[in-house]
């Protein structure tokens, strides 16, 4: 049987043999879960759904039916990516969906964080129903939940899309298999799953994406300026090694215009936050100090190439006191 908690006396999986066990056993629960029935799974890409994908299709194979939503919150060349390594070199039974306008558009004038993550969630949710709707035997809605979501949203700290309950008119039972592991656990797991080092290192990913990072009411032109900006900053960092030592790294781009010159001209534009931090488990993190030379070279960059940023600050903010993400 599933567990719902994770035991206070639960060994860290950190090696290959607990990885193993720890994939035996959740497979045994998912065939007794699911039995012949079909499941879908919101596949993001990311390393928590892609593990729980893997884990899937060894448990069930082809019932697996699993959905990837373009909800316009992806970062630069995400959609593709995960067309490429699952469709085509995992042979997964993948529905793709663009639905940027739907959310876009939901979107629009809501700046405060909570009700943007809600919508976020709750259209996902909906995405997940119509697609459902078109398939056979759907019993299950399977989601890559890990133990700090749940905790983060027990204490309020923040809702969380995948760590809530489905709206009461539709019949999906959840699949959470990875739900009492801490991210480092899952990474373990997915290197011993077979999973390719750039889906298992990858770093995490918020489930509303972009839209937290495009802060306050999203505009089409200011989430360009972040997707953008943070192409630069993850380019930048694999080219200077970095791409595995440091945890998490992205732009945030706060509705904040300052004054500035360009081409010779006055202008009044956006300014780009760079985050970049250390953390094992996500409830705590520490700041990752970026070579001078190099973050000098990520500021011009950035100010030359992203439409709309003229300047570029770097978050020195640990957590506590700030969270990761900055909404």
């Amino acid at each position: 049987m599933a567990m719902d908690r994770r035991p206070e006396n639960m060994e860290r999986i950190t090696t290959p043999a607990l990885a193993q066990a720890f994939i035996d056993e959740q497979i045994a629960d998912l065939r007794a879960q699911i039995g012949d029935k079909k499941v879908l799974l919101a596949l993001s890409g990311g390393v928590d759904s892609s593990v729980v994908a893997a884990l899937l299709i060894k448990a069930v194979g082809q019932q697996l039916v699993c959905v990837h939503v373009n909800h316009g919150l992806l970062r630069k060349g995400e959609p593709e990516q995960v067309i490429e390594v699952f469709r085509n070199q995992m042979n997964a039974n993948l529905v793709y969906v663009d639905a940027t306008d739907r959310f876009l558009d939901k979107l629009a004038g809501v700046s405060e964080p909570e009700k943007k993550r809600k919508i976020i969630g709750g259209e996902f949710i909906e995405v997940f129903a119509e697609e459902a709707r078109k398939l056979d035997g759907i019993d299950f809605l399977a989601q890559g939940t890990i133990w700090p979501d749940i905790l983060e949203s027990e204490k309020g700290i923040k809702a969380h899309h995948n760590a809530g309950g489905l709206p009461e008119d539709m019949h999906f039972e959840l699949v959470e298999p990875v739900k009492i592991l801490f991210k480092d656990e899952v990474r373990v797991v997915g290197k011993q799953l077979g999973l390719p080092d750039g889906m298992v290192y990858r770093q995490p990913f918020p489930g509303p994406g972009l839209g937290v990072r495009c802060t306050g009411a999203i505009t089409r032109d200011r989430l360009e300026a972040v997707r953008e900006s943070d192409a630069i900053v993850r380019e930048e960092f694999a080219k200077n090694g970095l791409e595995g030592k440091v945890w998490q790294y992205f732009t945030a781009v706060p509705d904040l215009k300052s004054v500035g010159i360009k081409n010779g001209q006055r202008v009044d534009e956006w300014c780009a936050i760079i985050r970049a931090v250390n953390t094992t488990d996500a409830m705590t993190a520490t700041i990752e100090p970026i070579p001078y030379d190099l973050l000098t070279h990520i500021v011009h960059r950035i100010t030359t190439e992203v439409k709309g940023i003229n300047r570029v600050l770097y978050d020195l903010t640990p957590k506590p006191t700030g969270t990761i993400e900055w909404e």
